[in-house]
């Protein structure tokens, strides 16, 4: 099942009762966690729905981790702090620092509890996890893209360039434009990625830019890292 871009549009969706909010902000946050993080190299044979792919026939598929079970006491998520706006589908990302200017689509979680990349025939495409926080808004969004596909590099190759206090913004179907500015920019092993750190909410409106990074592993046709710009609204 191929995923493609969505047109923007300037339609929102009615507002959300603030207990359905909280409900369904709790049950991204569980999601999320349970991830078992490959984003976003392309490489690998991107043909399958999710971001971790099947080998090419002959050889053994690695097996997939079962998905931890969802913590014992998880809390509500705090109120909002600091300066937030209210969601609002975000339209095109924009990084002047690397020379990006890219539409978005939406990525949603796939059967294997995995977040599904953009589709990889379309190199200046980024994806946010539609179902949790909008860029912008109070919490974690999450934004991710390839750093390069079979033929060619991707949206993301320079994303490594990001320094501290470096800035980018997003472009809103309601017309309004966050701003945010860089914190950090990080690599990790995917296989001691930090679920937490990286996907759990905050009261605060923040983003993640995730791709792929470290040495391309062929016998895994895979990236072993990836990079995460942690950013907050300003």
């Amino acid at each position: 099942m191929a995923m493609h871009p969505s047109a923007p549009t300037g339609a929102e969706p009615a507002p959300a009762d603030p207990g359905t909010r909280t409900s369904v902000m709790m049950l991204s946050a569980v999601v999320l966690l349970v991830l078992a993080v490959g984003l976003f190299g392309g490489r690998h044979d991107t043909s399958s729905d999710t971001a971790r792919l099947p080998p090419p026939v002959g050889q053994a598929a690695p097996a997939a981790p079962p998905p931890p079970p969802p913590p014992a006491a998880r809390t509500a998520p705090a109120a909002p702090a600091g300066k937030h706006l209210p969601r609002s589908r975000p339209v095109r990302l924009l990084i002047p620092k690397i020379s990006v200017d890219a539409p978005f689509t939406d990525l949603v979680i796939g059967p294997t509890g995995q977040l599904q990349p953009p589709p990889a025939n379309d190199t200046n495409l980024v994806g946010w996890h539609a179902a949790g926080a909008s860029p912008g808004e109070a919490g974690t969004a999450i934004i991710a893209g390839h750093v390069d596909t079979k033929t060619s590099a991707a949206v993301f190759v320079g994303l490594a360039q990001l320094k501290k206090g470096d800035g980018f913004s997003v472009a809103r179907a309601d017309r309004h434009t966050a701003s945010f500015v860089v914190d950090s920019v990080e690599k990790f092993d995917k296989d001691n990625f930090p679920n937490e750190r990286v996907y759990g909410d905050t009261p605060q409106a923040q983003v993640r830019l995730i791709t792929c990074a470290g040495s391309y592993d062929r016998s895994a046709k895979d990236y072993t890292e990836n990079l995460v710009v942690f950013a907050h609204l300003v």
